[in-house]
């Protein structure tokens, strides 16, 4: 019997992807584990690997094609002792890349859409298949003994729905479990019983109608612009912007933190690095950034506040155990927010070579899901471009973001005298229902303190 290979969700949140690259051909023979195809998500491009043994017969979507549907199909694996060509004749037709121009043309003629809505959420209710309900006579690896056959990310979800991945049939091929299948355990109350999931969306208020694409081409003169279409990125920062934006209620606080003690430590600590031997010869094992220092001095702010270190959901609040402290990061076409794991327990020096090897990684677009989602809070800097202050968008799940300003010479009052000191303005963004106003203020206090006496960072 054929076996479908489909498109992969690579992240919880991914609805379709690009089929960048095919790393095999028609009549290829794979096992499980070979890297069969190249996808790039909406922020980063990742292997694909096979999970059944066979023969390729066909090759559904090309190379290049971009859009493609999670669960689509992609290609046909001949199984064992069949024949390849039958496999083949038994695959629809490949299908081409759907052209941006259709898109568009069909766009503007429909009397104002919500791209963000329709694009991602709309098309994969019409386009796919209601999920199955997993048979609950007979649970996943009834026919094949202990092992169980599942994807990873239905493993993970069962993981943290807390779902006995067991007692689950499967959908896929040779009764492999998939992430339809984990959610309909979910909702019909297969496996042991399901914690309630952090919502994306938990707040009511009603988002406005943004103008059609057809009313906006309307204000400007035929000729005067040119039309770039989104790429998934794009697309991703747009609606995570507006689910933020409507469902967080935002509330924010700045200060001033002093920053000479830490620059002069700063220098201290630069100049003792050790070195080490690289193929460019000698060079410091470490060189510290203020940005690394700030990474750090958030992380024990928030050990310092543990109450704000949250996460809202409906179902309650998350109380999380350890700070991993998100840093936006620009990329061509948009940004992404690396995540330092556990940065209140890692050393400055740890914190200041992962970042670097974080940020190199984002920009090339080969970070790991896991090295960018979740998270308990984030830092946006933009001091480096001159900006004074500004206010950051919270990242759910975060209930938190320090948006960074520019160090600079000012003229302070102490003890009566006007001295210049070198002052950082800082703006804390929160989200009300799980940070209140006294206690944001307290966190942004403990931040300024650990600033302005940055010894305790090494302690």
């Amino acid at each position: 019997m054929p076996i479908n290979i489909t498109m992969p969700a690579l992240s919880p949140t991914m609805e379709e992807g690009n089929l960048a690259k095919w790393l095999v051909k028609e009549g290829d023979k794979v096992s499980p584990g070979d890297v069969i195809a190249e996808i790039e998500t909406d922020k980063a491009t990742m292997e694909v690997e096979a999970v059944d043994e066979g023969t390729v017969a066909k090759i559904v979507v090309p190379a290049g094609t971009e859009g493609v549907k999670v669960n689509a199909l992609i290609a046909v694996l001949a199984g064992e002792g069949e024949d390849a060509s039958a496999a083949a004749k038994a695959a629809p037709a490949k299908v081409e890349a759907p052209k941006a121009e259709t898109a568009k043309t069909e766009a503007s003629k429909t009397e104002a859409p919500q791209p963000t809505k329709s694009e991602t959420k709309a098309e994969p209710a019409q386009q796919q298949p209601a999920a199955p309900k997993p048979a609950p006579a007979q649970g996943n690896g009834a026919a094949t003994g202990d092992r169980i056959f599942a994807s990873p990310l239905a493993r993970r979800i069962a993981k943290d729905a807390g779902i006995d991945i067991k007692a689950v049939g499967g959908s896929g091929p040779h009764g492999r479990v998939v992430k339809a299948d984990i959610e309909a355990a979910i909702q019909g109350g297969v496996g042991a019983p399901a914690a309630k999931a952090p919502a994306a969306q938990t707040g009511t208020a009603p988002v406005a109608k943004p103008m059609s694409d057809e009313a906006v081409l309307k204000l400007f003169e035929p000729g005067s612009y040119e039309l770039v279409p989104h790429d998934n990125m794009r697309k991703t920062i747009a609606r995570r912007l507006v689910e933020a934006k409507s469902t967080i209620p935002h509330f924010y606080l700045t200060l001033d933190c002093e920053i000479d003690a830490l620059l002069k430590l700063r220098a201290e600590l630069n100049a003792a690095a050790p070195t080490k031997k690289t193929d460019n010869g000698e060079v410091p094992a470490y060189k510290l950034s203020v940005n690394d220092m700030i990474i750090k001095a958030m992380a024990l702010a928030l050990m310092a506040v543990p109450d704000a270190n949250a996460s809202w959901t409906e179902g309650g609040m998350l109380k999380h155990k350890h700070a991993d402290v998100g840093v936006a990061v620009s990329i061509p076409g948009g940004l992404i927010t690396p995540v330092v794991r556990r940065a209140d327990e890692k050393t400055l020096s740890v914190i200041s070579n992962e970042m670097k090897d974080l940020a190199a990684r984002a920009r090339n677009r080969k970070l790991k899901p896991e090295e960018y989602q979740g998270g308990t809070t984030a830092v946006s800097n933009l001091g480096m471009f001159g900006i004074k202050d500004f206010a950051a968008v919270i990242n759910p799940p975060h209930a938190t973001i320090l948006a960074v300003g520019a160090g600079e010479e000012r003229a302070v009052v102490k003890k009566g005298s006007i001295v210049v000191a070198n002052v950082m303005s800082v703006t804390l963004s929160t989200d009300h229902r799980a940070v209140d106003g006294a206690l944001g203020a307290e966190l942004l206090s403990a931040f300024k303190r650990i600033v302005e006496n940055p010894m305790s960072m090494l302690v």
